[in-house]
């Protein structure tokens, strides 16, 4: 375990930012709504020549945060091994940043909150009280767009499903340069047949690609 939290420390440790592009999906369902916006969105990006990553959080075996607090003196996750460590030079390398998520609950999904939780280990703590933190992210001209998708109809059913992405992200020191919100779909890949929503996703995608170059 120690030689591989060592390995992990070690490869990320001297990553820079590029301008490039990490889009995260926060869907169980594979093929519906939230996978074909993040599609549009990163098709936006590819039409500015700029490198993009995805990443279905469905596919890859992670857990939420432990809270372990190893990360405050490692500077990256090493209490847990998983996919999730897998992602973290993406994250570091990449400039941008999209997060797509259906409303579960009120809420972004439990595959997006934890992956957003494991991103605590981007902070830097003092032993102050209260603490004061900073983000090693921060001060690197890093932007986003958000995406989220909902069934019913009124916006108070979303609930917090753009700002659980939104706070924590900026609080990271990513500057959020747009978001989309879509009410009204459910039925696996319907989206597609709303040309005005799928447009709105690929300019959200140009957009953030030209804030990069």
């Amino acid at each position: 375990m120690e030689i591989l939290s060592s390995i992990i420390k070690e490869n990320n440790k001297n990553l820079r930012p590029e301008n490039k592009v990490l889009g995260v999906a926060g869907s169980p369902r594979r093929n519906g709504n939230s996978d074909a916006l993040l599609k549009q969105v990163l098709k936006g990006v590819s039409q500015e020549s700029i490198e993009y990553g995805l990443i279905q959080l469905r596919d890859i075996q992670f857990q939420g945060c432990i809270g372990c607090e190893k990360c405050r003196k490692d500077k990256i996750c090493t209490g847990l091994n998983d996919g999730m460590s897998l992602t973290y030079s993406q994250i570091i390398t990449s400039k941008g940043l999209v997060l797509v998520s259906p409303t579960h609950n009120y809420n972004i999904t439990s595959w997006m909150k934890a992956f957003i939780d494991r991103l605590y280990c981007f902070y830097n703590f003092e032993n102050t009280r209260p603490r004061a933190w900073s983000s090693q992210l921060a001060d690197q001209d890093r932007k986003a767009v958000l995406v989220a998708v909902c069934e019913q109809e009124k916006k108070k059913n979303m609930g917090y499903t753009l700002e659980a992405m939104r706070i924590p992200i900026e609080a990271l020191g990513y500057e959020v340069i747009g978001e989309q919100a879509i009410f009204g779909v459910f039925d696996k890949g319907k989206i597609k047949d709303d040309t005005e929503s799928m447009e709105k996703a690929f300019t959200l995608g140009k957009d953030l690609a030209k804030s990069l170059i």
